[in-house]
């Protein structure tokens, strides 16, 4: 199993260095850049003559860098990450990319894990039951609420919601981490509630498209294990229904799940970047939209960097998981 894992994790070492190498490229594909930006609201918000920005702006790109090459930049970026763990700095923020991950990563993190979790029970558990009651009311009905969670795009859910608690539900405080009150006060239990009040929303959004995907996945692949012939042996045998499906049955159709657990964890990300968007929660989300925006490259390139090192390691995760269901895949 170790030497299982260590090949999972020297595999992953390459496709995050490529990672880096293309996500640091994109950013910089995009014309102008953070100088450039800064410019033009020079020009438009104070009044300033091109010639006097422009020396402002060859200013501004020496002191941050920007002068460099793609390589030289690239390579001061990579540098700063191995042997300082530093991210780079942020041109808007003023301060270290690192000490804006550290406030907002485990932020993102949190409620990504709660709906992960959520989606995974509740998706599961709805998949046996719609897979053991076939063409029912309940399976149909299920169906199609899935079928409606995965195609709407969660930014849609996000207005709805906001629209929803705002003019039909009468809620004021939308939005953010925290109300005001709880700003600088130490965490307590009144602040975890509220906090929840604030971040169900989001929540909810990123869960309800891990449900509706767990859901199909778990269905579909319990229908094919229960017209398995052994499965039909097992019932030729006497043994008791829930026994055949629980025992015989889902275990086998959870292989193909837990093997999409890998992806699922980015995805909940996902659902969260963009409600949090919407919703204004201080996540990374807001963080890496507003760095694109400005051109802050190496806050977006951190982001992508650390969205990719989720992905990496939830697809190792799913592998562990599924060597520990599956012994013979360690042998494989």
């Amino acid at each position: 199993m170790l030497k299982f894992i260590g090949k999972r994790i020297l595999y992953a070492i390459p496709v995050l260095f490529f990672i880096t190498i293309i996500s640091f490229s994109i950013i910089k594909l995009s014309p102008g850049d953070y100088a450039s930006n800064f410019k033009a609201f020079m020009m438009s918000f104070a009044n300033m003559p091109e010639n006097e920005a422009e020396q402002v702006t060859q200013i501004i790109r020496k002191q941050y860098g920007l002068d460099k090459p793609l390589l030289g930049q690239y390579y001061s970026w990579m540098k700063g990450i191995i042997t300082e763990g530093k991210f780079g700095y942020s041109f808007t923020y003023r301060k270290d990319v690192s000490e804006l991950f550290v406030e907002r990563l485990p932020r993102t993190l949190i409620l990504a894990l709660i709906a992960h979790a959520i989606a995974t029970i509740f998706g599961i558990l709805l998949g046996i039951y719609s897979a053991t009651h076939q063409y029912s009311l309940t399976d149909n009905t299920a169906t199609v609420i899935a079928f409606l969670g995965t195609c709407l795009p969660r930014f849609f859910l996000g207005l709805f919601t906001l629209y929803a608690l705002l003019f039909w539900a009468g809620v004021k405080d939308i939005g953010g981490w925290t109300s005001v009150r709880f700003v600088f006060m130490p965490m307590s239990w009144a602040r975890v509630m509220d906090i929840a009040a604030h971040v169900w929303p989001v929540i909810a959004i990123a869960g309800l498209g891990g449900i509706s995907r767990n859901f199909r996945v778990m269905r579909g692949n319990l229908l094919d294990v229960l017209s398995s012939q052994y499965v039909t042996t097992a019932r030729a045998k006497g043994l008791p229904e829930g026994r055949v499906i629980m025992k015989h049955a889902v275990p086998n159709a959870l292989h193909p799940l837990i093997m999409y657990q890998g992806m699922v964890l980015p995805y909940m990300i996902q659902g969260e970047l963009e409600t949090a968007i919407v919703l204004s929660v201080p996540t990374l989300a807001p963080l890496f939209y507003n760095a694109l925006n400005a051109k802050d490259i190496y806050v977006a390139s951190g982001c992508l960097l650390i969205y990719a090192i989720v992905l990496v390691i939830g697809n190792i995760l799913s592998d562990i998981l599924l060597a520990i269901v599956d012994p013979r895949v360690v042998t494989e």
